[in-house]
């Protein structure tokens, strides 16, 4: 039987990837935006294991509000990627502190 434990360490086990993946590779913007949806994936998990451990519904809800956040910022994140790299010839995290406006 799969209990609640064992979707805390999965969740935990996600959550660590995605700061360790932020801490440990500061020069690729591509890997932050994707360990920080790691981070936003093991907060859903944990809100909807809770939300079916206790019977209520309002943890999914705002689960699916997080994932339609996570969607957007992934969109805007890329855009502005995009639009940096075209203006740039680089996504070099480290150059960044070099915008003007």
């Amino acid at each position: 039987m799969i209990g609640i434990e064992h979707y805390i360490v999965v969740s935990a086990i996600l959550f660590v990837l995605g700061v360790v993946g932020i801490f440990l590779n500061r020069k690729n913007i591509i890997i932050i935006l994707m360990a920080i949806e790691l981070i936003l994936l093991a907060v859903n998990l944990n809100l909807v294991a809770f939300s079916a451990f206790l019977g209520d519904l309002t943890g999914q809800i705002f689960a699916m509000f997080v994932l339609a956040v996570a969607a957007s910022e992934a969109a805007i994140g890329l855009a502005i990627l995009v639009i940096y790299f075209r203006g740039r010839g680089t996504i070099a995290v480290d150059s960044v502190d070099r915008l003007k406006g």
